[in-house]
């Protein structure tokens, strides 16, 4: 085989794999549109949305038991918007200034920040629960003083890191 036939063999199938890698705009627009709606279903599906609710609202002083205004809040704001969600995820997490707990909790068995957090966290699960949210998307998570919003060196700082977080991951939370 001469040089020209050895070219030759070679340039055709390298010109057509050339052309078979083109594709139409058309084909290629239609690609990235079906691109852009499996991004904007995977935001939407790792969406979150997040509500806050001061831990003096909600709890009596130094309790863990939500006090009656703090059951109207969770009822009126928070629970219509989580009722009819299924595939979501809802974890309640529960926080604390940094004051030790006094002897009162101590002798209903709270040790510390840390089990204090846990339990109100619980408790506003347990009521969400009751209140008709789905029990196998609802968790509970408490992180005593460890994650402060603000400084423990006021009453104002303390007061904004008593608190309690809903967050609402997954499908409906960026419709809620």
């Amino acid at each position: 085989m001469n040089r020209k036939a050895v070219g030759a063999a070679f340039a055709f199938p390298f010109t057509v794999f050339l052309l078979t890698g083109c594709v139409p705009q058309q084909q290629y627009d239609a690609v990235v549109a079906e691109n852009n709606q499996l991004k904007a279903q995977l935001a939407q599906s790792q969406a979150e949305q997040k509500f806050v609710e001061a831990g003096d609202l909600l709890f009596p002083s130094g309790g863990f038991q939500l006090s009656p205004a703090g059951q109207a809040e969770l009822t009126n704001n928070v629970v219509p918007r989580l009722r009819g969600l299924q595939n979501a995820k809802i974890v309640v997490y529960g926080y604390t200034d940094n004051t030790p707990v006094g002897p009162e909790l101590q002798r209903q068995g709270i040790p510390d920040n840390l089990v204090l957090s846990t339990r109100r966290a619980a408790t506003v699960a347990n009521f969400l629960v009751s209140q008709g949210i789905n029990p196998n998307i609802v968790s509970a998570k408490g992180f005593g003083d460890t994650h402060p919003v603000a400084s423990n060196d006021t009453p104002q700082g303390r007061a904004a890191n008593r608190r309690i977080e809903i967050t609402v991951q997954g499908p409906g939370a960026a419709t809620m």
